[in-house]
């Protein structure tokens, strides 16, 4: 008996508007394939990275406005 939540669709590759049965591609660009899904991951994870960052950054910036309302500043 099938497992009702497996897909049954077959892989396919979207590329540049054209559509194509990635399991009739060659190795080597199944390969690249691969590399491509790995950089789009990659890319992600570094974006999410720059917003934690972001974020702490601009955290740090409301304190330190907030420290230096008691300091008088030199002219």
């Amino acid at each position: 008996m099938k497992d009702p939540t497996v897909n049954d669709q077959e892989p396919v590759l979207t590329f540049e508007g054209k559509r194509y049965d990635i399991k009739s591609l060659p190795d080597n660009i199944k390969e690249l394939i691969k590399g491509m899904q790995i950089a789009d991951n990659q890319l992600r994870f570094h974006e999410d990275t720059l917003k934690v960052i972001a974020y702490g950054r601009q955290s740090m910036a409301k304190e330190l406005n907030d420290k230096l309302k008691s300091v008088t500043p030199i002219n």
